[in-house]
């Protein structure tokens, strides 16, 4: 099934999804271009996490389409939907804890060619110096916000069309925050896109290109991020 234009990388249409009986997402509709940073933010339990769990195969979808580069992800397995170039860093930093700085990062580039692996592992650790120099320790021995960072350089080490990034912020200080955020620029100019859940709105905004809303597992919002009054409408929409 084509995509509706030749730029966007990721159109959500009417998606529904949920757990078990429970229905959490109601018709949701979301594009991303490609080389745009999209924030997505709402109040909490509004579906942000269901969604970009819908988008990765983590859960599946009920109904409607989730069409990247062209191709409908539904019933793929999440590790078929991570070859395609999609990945998901999921909240709450989740690392193997008893393995390597390094060593979590070469799991992350699994079934890369292995001519090019060591290079996508430095290249992911350069991002993060704080990391990098701790390249031989246990995941473990970091703090919160190293293994934050960790996590988001898995991510960056498959060299993604779009890294969908879930509360990078959380339990970050802001100089870390920062950090994560520049990493999702870099990204940006080398080609990728980035969905940015977050609830740092300050911090998220002038990173983005545009920003969505979600309210009660539906889209309310969707306007770019220099769009006059925004702040307005974002207030809003948590309040609706």
């Amino acid at each position: 099934m084509p995509i509706s234009a030749p730029d966007t990388l990721l159109r959500v249409a009417d998606l529904h999804a949920g757990y078990g009986k429970i229905g959490i997402l109601h018709g949701v509709e979301l594009t991303i271009g490609r080389g745009e940073i999209v924030a997505l933010v709402g109040p909490n339990g509004a579906g942000k996490t269901t969604l970009l769990r819908g988008i990765s195969g983590l859960i599946r979808a009920q109904a409607g389409a989730i069409l990247f580069e062209g191709t409908d992800l539904r019933g793929l397995g999440p590790s078929h939907i991570v070859r395609r170039g999609l990945c998901h860093v999921i909240e709450g930093h989740r690392i193997f804890t008893q393995l390597s700085v390094h060593d979590n990062i070469l799991l992350a580039g699994y079934g890369l060619p292995r001519s090019e692996l060591a290079v996508r592992v430095e290249e992911a650790l350069a991002v993060f110096p704080e990391i990098a120099e701790r390249r031989h320790e246990r995941g473990a021995s970091l703090s919160g916000g190293q293994q934050q960072m960790l996590a988001v350089a898995q991510g960056l080490v498959r060299r993604p069309h779009l890294l969908m990034l879930d509360e990078p912020s959380a339990g970050l200080s802001p100089v870390l925050v920062d950090r994560v955020f520049e990493a999702a620029a870099r990204l940006r100019q080398a080609g990728g896109s980035v969905l940015l859940v977050e609830q740092l709105i300050d911090k998220a905004l002038p990173v983005a290109d545009r920003v969505c809303a979600m309210v009660r597992g539906a889209m309310v919002l969707d306007r770019p991020t220099g769009s006059p009054g925004l702040s307005d409408e974002i207030a809003a929409a948590y309040f609706s």
